[in-house]
């Protein structure tokens, strides 16, 4: 597959090589030359000093050849013209990453499909609903919903007082079947376990279940859940705005941000639960005037990864028990699960994971990046006469660090085991390690 990606920032350069890596034909093209050249030399891709916004420079890269043309700029405006560009040039499919909502209605999409701008996506957008939903379950750090939610993925750091700790996987038999281990993270390093492998206290641990069996899930892990009321909110960012928008109107929100200016003009765009200070969430004596004691949750959301973490790490020392990091720098991700931050939000990770499940094959209905795993989940049909469906899964040898973890059949969600004999269109779910999910969708098809 040929691809054309516009923009060398932090969205486009991780996705060209993580595609790259796939021996995918790409092109990654970019106005500013300096991007480019700090990308190395060791990458299968071909790179274009150029503007995707002219003709003569899409001409260049062969834009009519493209069978998919992913528009990843800083600016809207400019992806939103190399789509319409690009399609009207001969590009068979246009991706565009935009800032604004009002886009994604359902009732504007004939008229961007018009335009020839095949899918959008809003980073911001999906970086606010992954803050909901982790302030919406509390105890938990992973929270995946698939196959229409009837079987959900977590990942739950597991406590001294769990009954899981020091257990071997294969004591759990069948009476424990309610669940499913795919995963155990520690010290950074991410396994799929066997049945010798021991679940021991600080481990990360990805379980899959049936949505009617996960409120049995807090307890086994030694977790409480609670209700988030009181939420504190560093960084008047985009992200920030949505998330106040999206949470519970009954929700009472402190907004703190930096810039006097901008802090006056937050005022006119948030929801009446919403009180915003001019100040610092780094700042002790602020956070204590301000009853930093009774917050269930403390989210930061600025454009500074190293600030949101240290905020964070003072939010848990005034006992705040959620605590919601944005995490930009990915060299930062590992140090910040070390730091014991409740959730990671990492914008470019959610945006070319919406990207990358574009290019899957139409039987792949939903993937899922694990931004705390370097692993994805993914939800694959079963074709007929696919490998998967030849024997019990047993005797089937699954590729390296790819494991199953639940499957949907006749509407009806089930977890799999050895004995499993997957069967012609179930919904099967796959978690799989280190960029193996290309490996795993072979076992599905034909």
């Amino acid at each position: 597959m040929r691809i054309v990606i516009a923009g060398a920032g932090a969205v486009g350069t991780h996705l060209a090589k993580l595609l790259s890596i796939e021996n995918q034909d790409i092109v990654l093209m970019d106005s500013d030359k300096d991007r480019l050249s700090s990308l190395g030399v060791n990458l299968e891709m071909m790179t274009m000093n150029g503007s995707c916004t002219s003709l003569k420079d899409l001409t260049e890269v062969d834009i009519d050849e493209a069978d998919l043309f992913i528009a990843v700029t800083p600016e809207e405006s400019t992806n939103i013209t190399a789509c319409l560009l690009a399609a009207n040039m001969g590009a068979k499919k246009t991706f565009a990453r935009i800032d604004n909502y009002e886009y994604l209605l359902p009732k504007n999409k004939e008229f961007f499909e018009k335009l020839g701008i095949g899918s959008m996506v809003y980073p911001e957008m999906l970086a606010a609903k992954e803050i909901v939903s982790a302030l919406k379950r509390p105890w938990v750090r992973q929270w995946v919903e698939l196959c229409d939610g009837a079987i959900i993925l977590v990942g739950v750091k597991v406590r001294e007082n769990s009954q899981l700790v020091n257990k071997h996987l294969y004591e759990f038999g069948n009476e424990n079947k309610k669940f499913h281990v795919v995963a155990i993270k520690r010290n950074n390093v991410t396994i799929i376990p066997t049945g010798k492998d021991q679940i021991l206290a600080g481990d990360i641990v990805f379980f899959t279940a049936t949505r009617s069996d996960m409120e049995d899930l807090p307890n086994i892990a030694g977790k409480s859940s609670f209700e988030v009321k009181n939420v504190m909110i560093m960084g008047g960012s985009r992200i920030a705005i949505r998330t106040c928008q999206y949470l519970p109107d009954s929700t009472n929100i402190k907004l703190l941000e930096l810039d006097k200016e901008k802090s006056y003009q937050l005022l006119e765009k948030l929801p009446k639960n919403v009180t915003v200070y001019h100040n610092d969430g780094r700042n002790a004596e602020f956070l204590l005037q301000e009853g930093i004691g009774e917050i269930d949750a403390f989210v930061a959301v600025t454009g500074n990864s190293e600030a949101n973490i240290l905020a964070c790490m003072a939010a848990k020392r005034f006992g705040v028990r959620k605590t919601v990091a944005e995490v930009e720098n990915m060299d930062y991700i590992s140090l910040a699960e070390n730091l014991d931050i409740g959730s990671i939000i990492n914008k470019k990770l959610i945006t070319v994971n919406n990207i990358y499940r574009f290019l899957l094959s139409a039987d792949v209905s939903n993937v899922k990046s694990l931004t705390i795993a370097n692993a994805d989940v993914a939800e694959i049909i079963a074709r007929p006469n696919s490998r998967i469906t030849k024997k019990e899964v047993k005797k089937i040898v699954l590729p390296k660090n790819v494991t199953l973890g639940g499957l949907i059949r006749n509407g009806e969600p089930m977890m799999i085991d050895g004995e499993t004999l997957i069967e012609p269109y179930d919904h099967v779910v796959v978690f799989c390690l280190e960029d193996s999910l290309r490996e795993a969708e072979k076992l599905f098809t034909n």
